[in-house]
C-alpha cells in the first residue's frame, strides 16, 4: 500500500489529490468564508472524475445528512432506557448531552483536518498521518477500522435474528434467522457509491424514527410493562440506585457512547462529498435531532417501564402485540445500516486492490466480481461473530471500549494538535483552553480503552455465569 503522502494513492476512488490548504486557508474555510483556492481545488477534483463510469465524489450535503441520519437513528437508541435505569434519569440525560456535544466538537475537528489534508480518504489515512506516516500505524488503524465495521455488521445479524424470532414466535433456528439477515444485507450492500445508498438511508431513518415513536407511545398506553409482577409498580429514580456497581455504570455509559460516536465513517463520507466545506450543515442537523430523540426515548420509556422491566433493546419491555408492531418498523434500519458499514469496508479494501487500475472507476467484470466477493466475505465474518457473541448490550459496550476510544476521542485530540503546531496551540486564553480540552480527550480515550474493555469483558463473564445469554451457535430463540 502506498503511504499517505503518495500522489497516486491520494487520488484513489474518490479520494482527494495531494494539494493541501495552508493554515490561513484552513482558517478561512472553517469560518465559512468563500475561499477561491478551495473552490478551484474542489472543481479540479470533480473534473478528474468527470470521465469515469463510477463517480465517487457525488454526495451533496443533504445526501450526506441522510447517511448520517441513517447511521445515528438506529436500533441502539432503544438501549437508552436501560442506560438511564442504571445511571438514573438525571445523570443519564446529562451524559447524553455531554457525549453528543463532545462528538459534535471532535467531528468538527475531524472536518477541519480533512480540509487541511484533502488527500485523506478514510480514517486509516488519518491514523497513518497522525503517527508520523508510520506504515504500522496505518495497518493497525486498518485492523481496528475493519473490526469495528465487521462487529457492527455482526450486531445487525444478531438483531436481525432477534427481530425474526420475535415476529415469528421463534418459528425457526436462530442460526438460520441470523444467516437470512446476513443474506438480505449482502444484497443491499452491493451498490458501489454512497450516493446510491443515500435514498435508502432516508427511508431507513424515517422508519426507525417511527419505530422509536411507536415504542414510546406504546410504553405509555399499555396497561403494564411486559413481565409485570402484580403489586410491583415500575420504579423510576433520578439518581443511580444503591448498589449500582462500576461495571454496570460503565456499561451504561458505553452504551450511550456507542450510539453517539460515529466519527469512524466521517472521513469516508467527507471524501465522497461534492463540496466538503458543506459538511457542518449535515453534522449540525443530525446532532440536534439525535440529542432530542435519544433523550426523549430514554427518559419517557424509562419513566413508564422502570428499573425492573426495562430491556435492551427496549422493545422487549412492551406487551407482545405492541412489541411486534414497533419492532417491525426497525427492519429497514437493521438491513440498511449493516449494509452501509459493509459498503464502507468493501470500499476501503476495493480501493487498495485497484488503487492504480481502471477497474476502480469502471463497470468491468473484474471490478464487480471483486466487489461482490469482498461484500460476501464481510457478511460471512459478521455472521460468525454474531454466533460467537450472542448478546446485544455487552456487544455494544465491547465495541465502544475497543474502538470508540480511538475513533471518538484520541485521534481527534491528536488531529487538533497538528492543526496548531508549535506555540500556536497556546496563542491566547481561548486557544489554550481548547488545547487543554483536546489533551483531555486523548487521556479520556486512553481511560475508556482500559476501563471500558475491563468492564465489557467482566460484564460478559457475569452474563454467562448468570445464564443470561445463550451459547455460541445455538438454535435457542433470542426473541425479546
Amino acid at each position: 500500500m502506498a503511504t499517505y503522502t503518495d500522489t497516486k494513492h491520494s487520488q484513489v476512488g474518490g479520494g482527494l489529490p495531494s494539494d493541501k490548504l495552508d493554515h490561513s486557508d484552513l482558517e478561512k474555510s472553517t469560518t465559512g468564508s468563500a475561499d477561491s483556492a478551495d473552490a478551484v481545488s474542489i472543481e479540479r477534483r470533480l473534473a478528474e472524475e468527470s470521465g469515469h463510469a463510477i463517480k465517487y465524489r457525488s454526495c451533496s450535503w443533504q445526501k450526506t445528512a441522510a447517511l448520517l441520519f441513517s447511521e445515528y437513528i438506529c436500533l441502539a437508541i432503544l438501549s437508552f432506557p436501560w442506560s438511564y435505569s442504571v445511571l438514573g434519569l438525571v445523570p443519564g440525560i446529562i451524559l447524553t448531552i455531554v457525549v453528543a456535544a463532545s462528538v459534535q466538537y471532535t467531528s468538527l475537528i475531524l472536518w477541519r483536518y480533512c480540509l487541511k489534508h484533502p488527500e485523506m480518504r478514510d480514517v486509516c489515512d488519518i491514523g497513518q498521518a497522525l503517527f508520523g506516516g508510520s506504515k504500522l500505524a496505518y495497518n493497525l488503524t486498518a485492523v481496528f477500522f475493519l473490526l469495528n465495521n465487521t462487529f457492527i455488521q455482526a450486531l445487525h445479524c444478531l438483531v436481525g435474528a432477534k427481530l425474526l424470532n420475535t415476529l415469528s414466535n421463534s418459528a425457526a433456528c436462530t442460526i438460520a434467522f441470523s444467516a437470512i439477515s446476513a443474506f438480505i444485507c449482502f444484497f443491499v450492500s452491493l451498490p458501489r457509491t454512497l450516493n446510491q445508498l443515500s435514498g435508502l438511508g432516508v427511508f431507513s431513518a424515517v422508519t426507525m424514527g417511527t419505530a422509536v415513536l411507536l415504542a414510546i407511545i406504546f410504553s405509555g398506553v399499555q396497561d403494564h410493562p411486559f413481565g409485570y409482577i402484580a403489586g410491583e409498580a415500575p420504579i423510576v429514580t433520578a439518581w443511580p440506585v444503591k448498589g449500582t456497581t462500576f461495571v454496570t455504570g460503565m456499561s451504561a455509559f458505553l452504551n450511550i457512547s456507542y450510539t453517539l460516536i460515529g466519527q469512524i465513517t466521517l472521513p469516508s463520507f467527507i471524501a465522497e462529498m461534492k463540496d466538503p466545506r458543506d459538511f457542518p450543515k449535515a453534522l449540525w442537523a443530525v446532532t440536534i435531532a439525535e440529542v432530542i430523540v435519544f433523550s426523549l426515548c430514554g427518559a419517557i420509556m424509562y419513566h413508564f417501564v422502570g428499573n425492573q422491566y426495562v430491556t435492551a433493546p427496549a422493545f422487549g419491555s412492551l406487551q407482545p402485540v405492541y412489541k411486534k408492531i414497533a419492532f417491525s418498523f426497525a427492519i429497514p434500519t437493521i438491513v440498511f445500516l449493516g449494509a452501509l458499514y459493509s459498503s464502507v469496508t468493501t470500499r476501503f479494501i476495493f480501493f487498495r486492490i485497484f488503487q492504480n487500475s481502471h477497474h476502480k472507476h469502471s463497470n468491468t467484470f473484474t471490478a464487480w466480481s471483486t466487489w461482490v466477493a469482498i461484500v460476501a466475505t464481510t457478511w460471512v465474518l459478521a455472521f460468525v461473530i454474531a454466533e460467537v457473541i450472542p448478546f446485544f448490550s455487552d456487544m455494544l459496550s465491547l465495541m465502544s471500549s475497543l474502538f470508540d476510544c480511538w475513533f471518538g476521542f484520541i485521534f481527534w485530540g491528536m488531529a487538533y494538535l497538528t492543526l496548531y503546531p508549535g506555540g500556536k496551540k497556546w496563542d491566547g486564553i481561548w486557544r489554550s483552553l481548547e488545547t487543554l480540552i483536546n489533551y483531555f480527550w486523548i487521556l479520556f480515550g486512553a481511560y475508556m480503552l482500559v476501563a471500558g474493555t475491563y468492564v465489557s469483558v467482566q460484564s460478559i463473564i457475569d452474563s454467562y455465569q448468570a445464564n443470561a445469554v445463550g451459547s455460541a451457535f445455538s438454535c435457542a430463540s433470542n426473541a425479546i
